[in-house]
């Protein structure tokens, strides 16, 4: 089943209306350093649902915010049956660049490697949900759009930087330099791309929003 647009965005709306009254289920991860507004967390392995778009970071964190969307609200074919599931929503929503040499020879990161902190730079991105934990890749719906693809992550080390407030292009460095920053005091060694995380719905007042930039590093 393929939603439009408005049927789409209809249904994202109805859900994050109620997000007060239900849980939304987030990330598993443990906290081994916390020296606020920075946290050093061990997250537990996880299934992501991911795309790749090219554009700025708006522009591609919302087509990649509506081709994932589209996938868990019904484009998909259930495992076991001809029938379309709706997957539940999760939070955050994640964006993170990739330069073209990262996606030419390792779409999904494995390999540590210090990536481009420039995020002022990029023109890909790779955005990503992450499954409900009682998802595994046996038994998740599979997604019918070929630019929505499911991915296993192992368990990882972030350090996390956490704000409210808008996200411009400046403003992410901003918080992506202090992250690395806090990381190198640390200690903590740099191995993956920064990664912004978004929580909230658009109409969040600036005060109130969860924003996250996250990085990831060797285990300590």
């Amino acid at each position: 089943m393929r939603l439009n647009t408005h049927a789409l965005l209809a249904l994202l709306a109805g859900f994050l209306w109620m997000e007060s009254a239900m849980a939304i289920e987030e990330p598993h991860y443990d906290v081994l350093i916390s020296q606020a507004p920075f946290e050093l967390r061990h997250y537990a392995p996880s299934l992501i649902a991911q795309t790749v778009v090219d554009g700025d970071m708006d522009a591609a964190s919302n087509k990649g915010f509506r081709l994932i969307a589209d996938f868990i609200f019904g484009n998909n074919l259930a495992t076991r049956s001809e029938q379309a599931a709706k997957i539940a929503m999760t939070a955050p929503v994640t964006v993170e660049p990739q330069s073209t040499k990262i996606a030419m020879t390792a779409p999904v990161t494995v390999e540590p490697q210090s990536g481009d902190t420039h995020v002022a730079s990029a023109n890909q991105w790779r955005i990503h949900f992450v499954m409900p934990s009682q998802y595994t890749l046996a038994n998740i719906p599979k997604p019918n759009n070929s630019a929505v693809t499911l991915h296993e992550v192992p368990r990882k080390y972030f350090v996390v930087h956490r704000y409210s407030g808008f996200n411009t292009m400046a403003r992410v460095q901003e918080k992506t330099n202090e992250a690395l920053a806090w990381a190198k005091q640390q200690s903590l060694k740099v191995v993956g791309t920064p990664q912004l995380s978004r929580y909230d719905p658009p109409w969040t007042l600036p005060m109130f929003r969860r924003n996250e930039i996250l990085v990831e590093v060797a285990a300590p």
